[in-house]
């Protein structure tokens, strides 16, 4: 397995890197790999009895929970996003939301307490996500956060990872406060770009001053790690103007930063149909934005962690992958491998005993639920032992960028060459192409195969159609 120290040190300057004809030939769509299966898979025969069940079943594991709350709301659309949410700017409709998570956390809760109301699984895990979830006003998330602490097992702020998606814009000293206060830790925070030209055509404008004030402010008031999201692929960008935007976050020195690929899906995000796609960067031009982003987040003493997550040498990300203890869920890259994940909230998805339970996408059909004292789930999937054989191996990939194929026997009781002899076809090719390099017992992805990662993950996956490769981005 290589060491996340290997894996920086490897992705230099060169050919090996960005071979443009490579990435031709592999730049197509596939998954994130966020689950597997993915949620294409997911199907309507899971449901409110499924999940009742299955919390009851795994309440007296002694594994760590995940919480993930989501927040729908934004102000504004930014017009690149793809994600879950309701524009509005009528703060007032937080407030009956907020009644109806405060009603699921304790659906849920009451399923997973033992004879004297309490849950003993401890959350060691717990992410706000929308949406903006400072969309919530200071008081709402005070009592959010009462809620689930009084329902659920929460360990200590310094021995836990509990985050927030902030949107400088609806963020002020006050809230940062308020965060900390009710026991938050780690803030993500959205950029995507500092140039005005790019921002306007995205409808995205936020300033240098007041994004670089929220962090200041985080970091005064104790928050450990931060997180900055960026963006290559938008309208307008080129390499010199993105450079621009990486001198200010290099700079600030955040602990993560991501570097997402914008996928241009008008057909699929209604917002998108807003841009300009006269102005979106050339192939090569995105392509070269990128090359550029790496190779400077790298001379500025980031670790590459995959995909298009970065992360400073000392940060738990880096140390997770150095163990071979990363992991992969919705929200990207985690240091939590062993925990159950329970999604709350409109659209939510979590991963509780072996199945994916995911709650309405529809407001109407969400409060009708709640309402009625039902689980809000319409959708799922529970995975077969050849599922977690090959999101096991999947996830190994998409972590390590090494797979040790005798740990894969040993855990799944098979013969990986002879079960996988397809994959192992594929692989072959993609060894010719210099993205991996097949040994006797392992696989290891090499420079060139790091930006294709979901390319080699794509051969152990079971379900991939045509239709359902129409669901996703390109990998670059």
């Amino acid at each position: 397995m290589s060491s996340t120290s290997t894996i920086g040190a490897s992705l230099t300057r060169g050919a090996d890197l960005f071979d443009l004809d490579l990435i031709k030939k592999y730049d197509k769509a596939g998954p994130r790999y966020t689950s597997y299966p993915t949620a294409p898979m997911f199907h309507d025969g899971i449901g409110n009895t499924a999940y009742a069940e299955t919390l009851r079943r795994v309440a007296t594991s002694d594994a760590p929970l995940s919480l993930y709350i989501h927040i729908p709301f934004c102000n504004t659309v930014c017009y690149y996003c793809g994600c879950s949410k309701i524009v509005t700017k009528q703060y007032e409709r937080a407030q009956p939301y907020l009644e109806l998570m405060l009603k699921e956390i304790d659906l849920v809760a009451d399923q997973m307490a033992d004879a004297q109301g309490d849950c003993k699984r401890p959350v060691t895990q717990l992410h706000f996500g929308g949406g903006t979830p400072t969309f919530l006003n200071d008081d709402q998330i005070r009592t959010l956060m009462t809620k689930l602490r009084s329902r659920f097992n929460f360990v200590s702020v310094d021995d836990g990872e509990f985050s927030i998606e902030i949107d400088p814009r609806e963020c002020d000293d006050s809230t940062i406060s308020t965060l900390q206060e009710v026991g938050l830790n780690r803030m993500s925070m959205g950029v995507q770009d500092f140039d005005a030209v790019v921002q306007k055509a995205v409808n995205r404008i936020q300033s240098k001053e007041e994004t670089l004030k929220v962090l200041e402010d985080a970091r005064a008031h104790g928050f450990t790690s931060m997180n900055i999201d960026l963006m290559y692929g938008l309208p307008h960008q080129t390499v010199e103007t993105f450079d621009r935007t990486l001198d200010t976050i290099i700079e600030f020195s955040p602990d993560r930063i991501a570097l997402f690929n914008y996928a241009h899906l008008p057909k699929m995000f209604m917002p998108q149909r807003r841009i300009d796609e006269s102005a979106l960067p050339s192939p090569m031009e995105k392509l070269n934005i990128l090359e550029h982003s790496i190779h400077k987040l790298l001379d500025a003493g980031y670790v590459f962690i995959g995909m298009d997550h970065f992360a400073k040498p000392e940060d738990e990300l880096t140390i997770a992958q150095q163990q071979g203890k990363l992991y992969r869920n919705f929200q990207g890259y985690s240091t939590m491998a062993d925990c159950d994940l329970i999604g709350l909230g409109l659209t939510s998805i979590g991963y509780v005993g072996g199945s994916f339970f995911q709650n309405h996408k529809t407001m109407d059909e969400y409060t009708a639920a709640i309402e009625s004292g039902e689980f809000a789930v319409f959708r799922g999937y529970t995975l077969s032992e050849e599922d977690h054989l090959r999101r096991q191996v999947i996830m190994r990939l998409m972590c390590d960028f090494a797979l040790d194929f005798q740990a894969v026997e040993k855990d799944f009781s098979i013969d990986f060459k002879e079960h996988f002899s397809d994959a192992l076809e594929h692989l072959k090719s993609m060894q010719t192409d210099g993205l991996v390099s097949l040994e006797d017992n392992s696989v290891r992805v090499l420079p060139a195969g790091r930006l294709l990662i979901r390319n080699i993950a794509m051969v152990f996956d079971a379900y991939l159609t045509k239709e359902a490769l129409n669901r996703f981005s390109k990998a670059i």
